[in-house]
């Protein structure tokens, strides 16, 4: 429970603060005047106050906020709403941003911090008829070596690639169990049977062992920025397959991504680092749907204003709409945490 509480909370932190610097680094810059940055929601637990601004902890630790005077009211002096439509969209965006680049140093730290890695032949158990597996003649008792000339050592590295290239033909090297090497082409599909997965074939682990791994810092930055690339597209592709219906989404609040967190942080700094990376991307996606009160809401007016060629919505009308889509947000977050809760009773995990 301590490691769940401790992990989750860095994590949570660690992700707030780069998107609140984000916004918070561009209002100064674009001379937005600043009234407070505060770590958490109110009510206030401690504030110092610094030139204009008051830079606050608060008791509700899950979120935090850019407090720029007059969002909505261009009258006001210094205010964001003051500003041109180009630095208005640049400042309500670059939270997002800064949750886009925060994992590619998390990746990269990742690589550099001593870690374990589990790596074995990838054995082909079962192939189900007439899936792409079949069709380019892999069998049961073949062992996978290469994905388009990645090598593969365990079955996450199968799973990783095979997801970054749904739909497209891949080469896979296959070792036979008579020893002989093959390279056969397969297309992983979108929308396979159920149970069979995109490419027909269930696998095990064989010969595994454990080796510890260190990347030395100019092997750990390019390691670092492929291993981002990668993971947006892994994001895209497990879109894509949500909205042709080959996913269902499992939808998680701050209990059940706390219960997430103190998992994988039982497997080390490096596995924990990798999950906070993925987590920021999905910060960066969520703030940018077009919701109220999301940066992505705020993003909207600003383009209304651009299309309806400078004429804004009333600010008494935008401040309302986003007053009311933060309660709607909370209420959201309260159902999704009592469901988190009832899965968590029943012994039940969002982890694979």
């Amino acid at each position: 429970m301590l490691i769940t509480i401790l992990s989750f909370i860095g994590v949570i932190v660690m992700l707030i603060l780069a998107h609140e610097l984000g916004h918070f680094i561009t209002a100064k810059a674009s001379r937005v005047k600043i009234e407070e940055f505060g770590l958490g929601y109110p009510p206030r637990l401690f504030g110092i106050k610094r030139g204009e601004t008051m830079y606050s902890l608060n008791a509700m630790p899950l979120g935090g906020f850019v407090k720029m005077a007059g969002e909505e009211n261009p009258k006001i002096p210094g205010s964001l709403a003051s500003k041109r439509i180009g630095t208005r969209l640049l400042v309500l965006g670059a939270g997002s941003l800064m949750n886009i680049l925060l994992p590619l140093l998390l990746f990269i730290i990742a690589f550099i911090i001593p870690h374990n890695m589990i790596v074995g032949e990838v054995l082909i158990e079962e192939v189900a008829v007439s899936s792409p597996a079949a069709i380019a003649g892999i069998e049961p008792g073949d062992m996978i070596v290469r994905l388009n000339e990645k090598p593969v050592d365990n079955i996450g590295d199968l799973q990783r690639y095979t997801i970054l290239n749904l739909g497209s033909e891949v080469n896979l090297l296959i070792q036979h169990s008579d020893s002989t090497m093959e390279e056969v082409q397969v297309v992983p599909r979108w929308r396979p049977p159920e149970g069979q997965g995109a490419m027909g074939v269930v696998v095990s682990l064989e010969n595994s062992t454990t080796i510890r791994q260190q990347e030395p810092f100019w092997r750990a930055i390019p390691m670092g920025a492929v291993e981002g690339i990668e993971t947006f597209g892994l994001f895209k592709n497990a879109i894509l397959s949500l909205f042709s219906g080959a996913t269902s989404m499992e939808v998680a609040g701050p209990v059940g991504i706390a219960q997430m967190t103190g998992e994988v942080a039982k497997a080390g700094i490096s596995p924990l680092l990798e999950f906070a990376a993925f987590l920021s991307i999905n910060l960066a996606i969520i703030n940018m749907f077009p919701l109220p009160a999301l940066d992505g809401g705020r993003i909207v007016f600003v383009l209304l204003e651009w299309v309806r060629r400078g004429k804004r919505i009333s600010p008494k009308t935008e401040a309302l709409v986003h007053h009311i889509g933060f309660v709607m947000l909370i209420a959201v977050m309260v159902a999704v945490t009592y469901r988190d809760i009832i899965r968590i009773i029943s012994g039940d995990s969002l982890m694979p």
